[in-house]
């Protein structure tokens, strides 16, 4: 018997522990599982002593721009920052130019990521043209899922978000019920746009445009009304839907009411909500503000609690790219600047401190960023776990090291912006990443190539909505 591969020396986190095992690999599958040292022919050898091998995490909720704005990002940038940060899959979103609403739209997006991405992509759908054979047509081409938006469009940006923005309640009705056909997952941005409208006509009628304002206009209770909002329609629709980005005790209780009383909804939060708080504002300014915004300690510390309980399934980055001109607007008007900052490079680096410090169970650390978004999704057990006839996508993880970062290590576009977390520290070191049993990033310099990355669908049989 001969093998392309074998990963020698790690303790391999699998879903029932940590194993001491060697790996073998095989035309990009695990094809084995057996003792250390057992003998085989390979053509190469990994040698991970030292090291925990992790399945590659699952970025749930990914913006690469592509083809928008290639000054901020494209397939190409953001998916070697992914590949750089222990990243082997990642969901992109379907804001784009135009905004990814129909089968055509899909396909092209589709091609775009087979020649260009250097890790496995899959693609969502926008469901809010309200026309069933785009929906179903996307779904048949392979769509992870669909994405819908409670608010408006942003000002200026309504080609990115045509057929994504469903602000009423009578169009989210219909889009709900279009999804619900499908089977698959639909991961909403619940912030109800009445009343966040008000709020920010207050300010703006009050002449205020300073950086607090942000957070001011979208408080607690217009995240957690419009989860309500959505947690009601679902009763009769019963849709898969999934709760993008939850930001704050409110929204986080909203939602565990819910589910106590049978509604079967999952959650997701970000590592920003996780480690940063509305105190960072004075810090680093408008590469803070992002949608729903950070939220004050308490709402972090009961996050916290929330992915520690398993009311939240998923840790996922929502990176966001965008060019330090378009951010630098806050500085005289925070309402002209976008929302969003990336942050995929540090995903696996941040959850991995929390376990490496005591915060997180190794285990539930795995989960959380790969498995669960893997089971929720349909793509489990192909993706999102390290067992026999598994997807060879691993990462070698470093415990010993650690990692500070600094801009001149990233590889997003949009690097120059990712201010949150320049100069922090993390515990551990990404030291390999593996998609399809090919090395892609060794040792702080990507080594794979555009175009290997795979796309990947789902099965609609395998779709899970408990955890």
């Amino acid at each position: 018997m001969r093998v392309d591969t074998v990963i020698s020396g790690g303790d391999v986190v699998t879903e029932t522990g940590v194993a001491a095992v060697d790996i073998w690999i095989h035309e990009g599958k695990i094809t084995a599982l057996v003792a250390r040292g057992t003998p085989v022919e390979a053509t190469a050898r990994i040698d991970a002593g030292g090291m925990l091998v992790i399945p590659g995490a699952i970025d749930i909720h990914f913006h690469c721009r592509a083809p928008a704005h290639p000054q901020r990002g494209d397939f190409a940038t953001e998916t070697r920052a992914a590949a750089a940060g222990g990243v082997t899959t990642i969901f992109e979103m379907p804001i784009s130019k135009p905004c990814c609403a129909t089968r055509d739209i899909f396909l092209h997006r589709k091609s775009l990521g087979e020649a260009n991405a250097y890790v496995n992509f899959a693609l969502y759908g926008a469901p809010g043209l309200l026309r069933r054979e785009e929906v179903q047509g996307m779904a048949e081409e392979g769509a992870i899922g669909y994405k819908i938006f409670m608010t408006a469009a942003p000002a200026g940006r309504n080609d990115e978000f045509e057929g994504l923005c469903l602000p009423t309640t009578d169009g989210l009705y219909q889009g709900m019920k279009l999804v619900a056909e499908t089977g698959l997952v639909c991961a909403v941005h619940a912030e109800d746009n009445p009343l966040l409208e008000w709020h920010t006509a207050q300010l703006m009628a009050a002449g205020r445009n300073d950086i607090a304002t942000h957070n001011e206009s979208r408080p607690p209770h217009v995240e957690a009304l419009a989860i309500a909002t959505l947690l009601s329609l679902n009763e009769e629709i019963g849709m898969n839907l999934h709760i993008a980005h939850v930001s704050c005790a409110a929204a986080l209780n909203t939602l565990r009411r819910w589910n106590r009383q049978g509604m079967v909804a999952t959650g997701e939060t970000c590592p920003h909500y996780l480690f940063f708080t509305e105190d960072d504002f004075a810090r680093v300014g408008p590469y803070a503000k992002i949608n729903p915004p950070l939220r004050r300690a308490t709402d972090q510390a009961a996050l916290w609690e929330g992915v520690q309980d398993g009311s939240l399934i998923a840790i996922t980055t929502d990176h966001s790219p965008f060019t330090v001109e378009e951010k630098e607007r806050a500085r005289t008007d925070i309402w002209r600047t976008p929302p969003g900052a990336p942050g995929v490079e540090e995903l696996v680096l941040g959850v991995m401190d929390a376990a490496l410090t005591g915060k997180l169970e190794l285990l539930q650390a795995v989960k959380l960023i790969s498995t669960n978004g893997a089971k929720r999704f349909g793509i489990y057990p192909r993706k999102g776990a390290i067992a026999v006839h598994a997807d060879a996508d691993l990462v070698l993880y470093d415990p010993q090291q650690s990692t500070t970062i600094h801009t001149d290590m990233l590889f997003s576009q949009a690097r120059a912006c990712d201010k949150l977390y320049e100069g922090m520290t993390f515990r551990g070191r990404v030291r390999r990443t593996i998609v399809n049993g090919r090395t892609v990033f060794h040792d702080g310099a990507v080594v794979g190539e555009p175009g290997w990355g795979q796309f990947v669908r789902p099965n609609r049989e395998q779709i899970h909505s408990s955890f």
